[in-house]
């Protein structure tokens, strides 16, 4: 279960369904785009005034994973907007009041509450907060007197002004945006601050600037930049190819190589990023390209702006080769309140996908990678994976009650720990009505697996009974020739030790393919085998469950 939610009361609220009110606060929206996120279909209402917890969950996970704020949010937001009314009218602003210093650092604020959400989203536009900013960049322990500091998606200027505090030099710092009002507040504050008028501040897009023969190279890069911003597939690709991303093609991703390759050799890099860039697969060349860096510091900032569901997380690194023995500094940065633990740089190595799980404490992580280094198997190209059915209009076909021509079928919440509950829903047997199904086989297959597809844990159910189900609760076929018996497999990723894997790695609420076809699967313990024990099967492993339910190497 989301611990946030069930913190602020889900547990509190009778069956399967929240309020309106409530799950606004949660997301962090107005009553009135949850209203208009039911209309669209993107959260499901049983009853009115209140939605599923099922479809909060899953809506939660889609918007932080895709960084879409405010989806079909009140259209009276995103039609009032004019930026380039917004624009002028700071313009003028600008000019009144570029002698008063308190105002010019509260100016970028205000600039950004005059943009409308659907422009910020468009664009990725999110300034970062001045208790962060201060955080992130710290002061360096080096001389500053003639060292170099960028920040390639300046914004208002929050780092280029903290770069000045922390000692660099005026004609050394750089800033570089595409918002030219955004440029126009941090040379005014850059002025006042310094006295200096730069030139350093340019209105360029630095993604583009980077490609020239003539690109500059700093000493310390920090910046925030634009999260999923919505740009032209043929640009995206393009860029991608230039810079050697790879997988990752996300404006995030993009100035993550970007930066990169502007850094100095021994030079510092800090980049306040979105939770999916840890943990996603698409991310995944970006996180390998990160782990042959010398990485410092990951934070975790959680909910960093209001309304923006994702939580925002930093990395920083050195512009010199990883070794195995570097420290990590790992931070959950909480409302001032810092939690410090240290990790080696080889435990994310380890790691599938090269997922930087920096709310792993040390003690588990060195489990992991003990784990990650016996032999083991996974279910990658050793099964088949389906999806359940999607009807297409769920509403039309699905009754509560069997009628003549029907078949029950089942949902994700039909599936309480490992057991599926007496069916509530039927459909039409005539599955071509449905706009995706499985082959007929799937569904007629002698035994298989049943998973949810969202949960907060590994929720699998053994199935002898030619079970159809519904696209929240997905399928496993194990090859005939895998040596591990298939219930036996269904008990292992039921067990609290795979669950536990689960979370110190994945970490999230969403049950996904090639997450489940990245687990360890230890088939030489297993062979043969007709029921898991799980104290058994941990004692092969060299490993003991403690009494808070974490597991350790026997003997550390």
């Amino acid at each position: 279960m989301d611990e946030t939610i069930k913190n602020e009361g889900f547990d509190l609220i009778n069956g399967a369904d929240l309020t309106v009110s409530f799950s606004a606060t949660h997301l962090g929206v107005t009553k009135a785009t949850i209203k208009n996120w039911v209309n669209s279909g993107d959260l499901k209402s049983n009853a009115p005034g209140y939605i599923t917890k099922e479809s909060l969950l899953y809506f939660k996970e889609q918007v932080a994973g895709r960084e879409r704020l405010t989806h079909r949010a009140n259209k009276s937001k995103k039609d009032s907007h004019d930026h380039i009314e917004v624009q002028s009218r700071f313009s003028q602003l600008l000019k009144n009041k570029q002698n008063k210093q308190n105002k010019l650092d509260s100016i970028g604020e205000e600039y950004q509450k005059g943009l409308s959400n659907a422009y910020q989203n468009q664009e990725g536009i999110y300034y970062t907060p001045i208790d962060i900013v201060n955080h992130l960049l710290s002061q360096p322990e080096r001389d500053l007197s003639n060292a170099t500091f960028c920040d390639p998606c300046c914004g208002s200027g929050n780092f280029i002004l903290r770069a000045l505090e922390l000692g660099f030099k005026p004609e050394n710092v750089f800033g570089y945006d595409i918002d030219p009002i955004a440029v126009k507040i941090t040379k005014a504050r850059v002025k006042q601050f310094t006295g200096v008028s730069t030139n350093n501040i340019k209105e360029a897009d630095f993604l583009m600037k980077v490609q020239t023969r003539s690109a500059k190279k700093f000493d310390f890069i920090y910046t925030n930049p634009p999260w999923g911003k919505k740009t032209a597939k043929k640009e995206r690709d393009a860029l991608a190819t230039q810079l050697d991303s790879g997988n990752s093609k996300d404006t995030c991703s993009l100035f993550f190589f970007s930066c990169l390759k502007s850094l100095n050799t021994n030079g510092q890099l800090g980049l306040l990023l979105p939770e999916s860039f840890f943990n996603i697969a698409s991310f995944e060349c970006a996180r390998e390209k990160a782990s042959q860096y010398k990485m410092t510091k990951l934070i975790d900032y959680g909910k960093a702006f209001s309304g923006l569901i994702t939580k925002a997380q930093a990395i920083i690194l050195e512009n010199t080769p990883a070794r195995s023995v570097d420290k990590v500094v790992c931070q959950n940065y909480n409302r001032g309140k810092i939690e410090n633990d240290i990790r080696l740089s080889s435990s994310f190595c380890m790691n599938p996908k090269f997922i930087l799980n920096l709310q792993c404490k040390s003690t588990e992580a060195n489990t992991l990678q003990h784990i990650f280094n016996l032999p083991y198997i996974t279910l990658k190209h050793r099964a088949k994976w389906a999806l359940g059915i999607v009807t297409g209009n769920n509403k039309k076909f699905i009754k509560s009650e069997m009628q003549p021509g029907y078949i029950p079928v089942y949902k994700g919440l039909d599936l309480i720990e490992t057991k599926l509950m007496k069916p509530k829903n039927f459909i039409p047997s005539d599955l071509s009505l449905y706009q995706q199904v499985a082959p007929q086989e799937v569904y007629q297959a002698e035994d298989k697996l049943l998973y949810r597809f969202i949960s907060s844990k590994l929720c699998f159910h053994y199935d002898t009974k030619q079970c159809y189900t519904l696209n929240s609760l997905n399928i496993i076929i194990p090859d005939s020739k895998f040596p591990v018996n298939t219930c036996v497999i269904s008990e292992l990723l039921n067990s609290d030790f795979m669950n536990w894997i689960f979370f110190n790695i994945f970490n999230t609420h969403k049950i996904l393919r090639s997450d489940l076809e990245s687990l360890p699967i230890y088939s030489q313990f297993l062979q043969g085998v007709t029921s898991f024990d799980e104290k058994d099967y941990i004692s092969c492993l060299n490993i003991e469950k403690l009494e808070d339910g974490n597991y350790r190497v026997i003997g550390e």
